[in-house]
């Protein structure tokens, strides 16, 4: 798995437009914080289980890219946390090119608890939505 930087996954997915780019949060935070335009949402586990699936996150992501095990796949979450779980899965189902975005969509926690402060796809300035 690599792991590219907010900007380098931005960079990297302007090169590759063939690229899945996937946010693995729960449909709560990818409507409510906010999301990057055009990114496909597929949750790796959802409320109020709180639990993976997956063999099940496995499967939509296959379906999404009509089975092209060699399309690049990049993986986006609150902090960067998830996706390395879901990236690893990917992985083990024999997906070749799969990309964790560090520090996630929020970034990580400050002094204070505070997420988008320190790092992260919004810090950084990169084009975001909200529902």
């Amino acid at each position: 798995m690599k792991h590219l930087l907010p900007k380098e996954a931005h960079a990297f997915l302007s090169q590759h437009p063939d690229a899945l780019f996937l946010d693995v949060r729960m449909e709560l935070e990818y409507l409510y914080v906010g999301h990057p335009p055009g990114v496909v949402h597929l949750s790796w586990y959802e409320y109020p289980e709180m639990e993976a699936q997956p063999e099940r996150f496995v499967d939509q992501v296959r379906r999404e890219v009509g089975g092209d095990l060699s399309c690049p796949v990049v993986l986006l979450c609150r902090s960067g946390a998830r996706t390395v779980a879901a990236g690893q899965a990917l992985e083990a189902a024999g997906f070749s090119e799969v990309i964790n975005v560090l520090h996630g969509f929020e970034g990580d926690l400050d002094e204070n608890f505070q997420r988008g402060r320190l790092n992260g796809w919004r810090h950084d300035g990169l084009p975001w939505e909200q529902m």
